[in-house]
């Protein structure tokens, strides 16, 4: 039977202590899991499993039209393996990825070997490319499906030992993986990303890549060099895209991204002297980057969904979904904005 998915933040109703309380037991929880074989057999056994096939995520659409993350327990997805005439036990392959407020275990399986047609119909749903899903599942499920499908991944690519060649094992919650011939353990790595919104004090600045959808415009960012600091790739990237210079930063917080491979997203504000605003864009970074007034980004903002943005017509500029931390990082620019106009 395909349940809903429900995992819920602790709500800020609750006492703070009884909050904490309840999320010191659920960390304890999952990190036994990862270290405890039989403990997590059993977790698997009584939790539920979600599905992906060739790393795109099942997704199941309600009467209401909305799109949502269908659960499978693990008897029921054991049925299905064996009705597709595959070995039931698969499902012991599944993914450790988190657990609800009440403890029940949840996991992820890809089941890319399988006629995709066939289990999306035992299944009652379809299988979607994520960047589609992150359109369509609610707040809570796209970082969860994101995470699910990094993970899978990173044990699809980490099969073989870098150091001897031979095969690796995973341990039964697949949080690691580890070569017997030299006791080499693999653990699944991001790769630290810098993304920064840059303001002049009255515009922000957004950039495009080509391989952005058309009118899409976002925030910079560039991955981390070797032995540098977040601070300094911010000035690098900035310096290296744009061709203006920091004078300051602020932190905003951090996001897994899945895209294009695992990134480790650390979000911050940067500003420019006013003084020092013309944009030189390396193109072989950009196809586009310009300012942009408080008035053009809340236009932008109040797109829910893309535009459609014909070829032959000027396009509508329009921002990430409230999903991405870029995002986050606009609508916290308006605010402050916003904020300072109402202080004038």
């Amino acid at each position: 039977m395909l349940r809903c998915l429900r995992v819920l933040p602790a709500r800020v109703t609750r006492n703070f202590s009884r909050c904490c309380s309840n999320y010191v037991a659920r960390m304890r929880f999952i990190n036994k899991l990862k270290e405890d074989e039989g403990a997590c057999l059993t977790a698997l056994e009584s939790g539920n499993i979600f599905l992906y096939h060739t790393l795109a995520p099942l997704l199941r659409k309600t009467q209401q039209g909305v799109f949502q993350l269908p659960l499978l327990p693990f008897k029921d997805l054991e049925g299905i393996l064996n009705r597709l005439g595959k070995d039931g036990s698969m499902v012991k392959d599944s993914v450790l990825i988190t657990c609800t407020e009440q403890n029940r275990a949840l996991f992820c399986l890809d089941v890319g070997e399988l006629d995709q047609q066939a289990v999306e119909k035992e299944c009652g749903g379809n299988f979607v490319d994520l960047r589609k899903a992150f359109f369509t599942l609610r707040g809570e499920e796209a970082p969860l499906v994101a995470r699910g499908q990094a993970l899978l991944r990173w044990h699809q690519g980490n099969g073989f030992c870098s150091a001897s060649g031979k095969p690796t094992t995973r341990n039964q919650a697949g949080s690691q993986r580890v070569c017997h011939s030299n006791g080499l353990i693999y653990y699944p790595k991001m790769s630290p990303v810098i993304i920064t919104l840059v303001s002049d004090g009255k515009r922000c600045l957004l950039a495009r890549q080509a391989s952005f959808p058309r009118g899409m415009f976002s925030a910079l960012a560039g991955f981390c060099d070797m032995g540098e600091t977040l601070e300094e790739t911010l000035r690098r990237e900035v310096a290296e895209e744009v061709g203006l210079e920091v004078v300051s930063v602020r932190y905003s917080g951090s996001q897994h991204w899945p895209f294009p491979q695992s990134s480790f997203m650390v979000a911050c504000h940067a500003t420019v002297s006013p003084g020092n605003t013309q944009v030189d864009v390396d193109h072989e970074e950009l196809e586009e980057a310009r300012w942009f007034t408080l008035e053009e980004i809340r236009a932008a903002l109040k797109l829910r969904t893309p535009p459609r943005n014909p070829r032959d017509q000027p396009p509508t500029i329009w921002v990430p979904p409230s999903y991405a931390i870029a995002h986050k990082l606009i609508r916290e620019w308006v605010d402050d904005q916003e904020l300072h106009y109402d202080g004038e």
